[in-house]
């Protein structure tokens, strides 16, 4: 299930934007109050994507806040999460996904006007990492007949644009929920022709071998232990090529993740990871693949690192 990871707390509410600075962290001091209020954009925290996160921080100190993101626990959040689903985090990514996650994401993946700016941008930046995808996976030819995995896919934004190139794909996701609803939407867009196979499975009980294996916005719900055994995986089930999308780790990015892990909402039901792209560059590296391409995907709200891997 392609999701984009956002700082963004589901139970915030946004009452500034910076235009000219979508991408940074803005303070704005009151004339009176001197109240700073900061504003963090986010990078692509599938759980709360409703709103943007917003910090309160008396005198405008900048001190204040780093003191603040350092006091939060939300790794202590992360195990009630865990254990209310009785499961670790791939139970935790299950059961959002078929439950409010589900019906949150159909609308940003939808076509529906019912969706809020965070909502709609984000919509926006994960339709540019499928577009950017597809012209990975053209300009060196037609993709008729090529066997393509899509591994977590979602409401099948990238699937069926596959199919309709000829590709024959076989699309899976861990909500079933998620997987129905891609089903539905294959049939009413390519009829009887070229219908992908869609499955219930979570990305390490994948199996077969195809030309292509792609997996979207999926690594952010994985902490890095459990995405390297992930990549590893998916390497070994692909050919020629493996797609990879993921939010990036830097300083900046940690940062922003961490001022909305301070506001998490009573329905952030997820977990947001992100990934030093030199730590996927060394997973890949382990199972004797390498990058050969490289870009990066930005919104105002939605920040992913997209990359192709080939065999050494």
């Amino acid at each position: 299930m392609p999701m984009s990871p956002s700082l963004l707390s589901p139970s915030s509410s946004v009452s500034h934007f910076l235009p000219s600075l979508p991408n940074a962290t803005r303070l704005n001091v009151a004339s009176r109050s001197r109240v700073a209020t900061v504003v963090a954009s986010s990078v692509t925290d599938l759980a709360g994507v409703d709103s943007t996160t917003i910090a309160v921080l008396g005198g405008g100190s900048v001190a204040a806040l780093a003191t603040i993101v350092s006091l939060t626990d939300p790794e202590r959040r992360r195990k009630l999460q865990a254990q209310e689903v009785g499961g670790g985090d791939k139970e935790v990514v299950r059961e959002y996904f078929n439950s409010t996650g589900f019906e949150r994401w159909r609308k940003i993946y939808g076509e529906t006007d019912e969706v809020n700016r965070v909502q709609k941008d984000i919509r926006v930046g994960h339709a540019k990492t499928v577009e950017k995808t597809m012209l990975m996976l053209t300009e060196e030819g037609s993709l008729a007949g090529v066997t393509v995995c899509d591994a977590g896919c979602g409401t099948g934004l990238l699937s069926i644009p596959l199919a309709k190139e000829g590709a024959i794909v076989s699309a899976s996701d861990i909500s079933a929920a998620m997987v129905a609803e891609a089903e539905m939407k294959a049939k009413q867009q390519l009829g009887g022709e070229n219908l992908p196979r869609f499955e219930v499975n979570d990305l390490e009980s994948l199996s077969g071998k195809y030309n292509t294996v792609v997996c979207l916005d999926v690594l952010i719900h994985y902490p890095q232990n459990k995405a390297d055994g992930m990549i590893a995986h998916l390497a070994s089930l692909a050919e020629k090529r493996v797609i990879l999308s993921f939010a990036p780790k830097t300083f900046y990015y940690d940062i922003l993740k961490r001022i909305g892990e301070l506001f998490p909402g009573p329905s952030k039901a997820t977990r947001a990871y992100l990934h030093a792209e030199a730590d996927v560059e060394r997973a890949l590296g382990k199972v004797g693949w390498k990058i050969s391409k490289r870009g990066l995907i930005t919104t105002q709200f939605y920040f992913s690192r997209l990359i192709e891997a080939v065999p050494m």
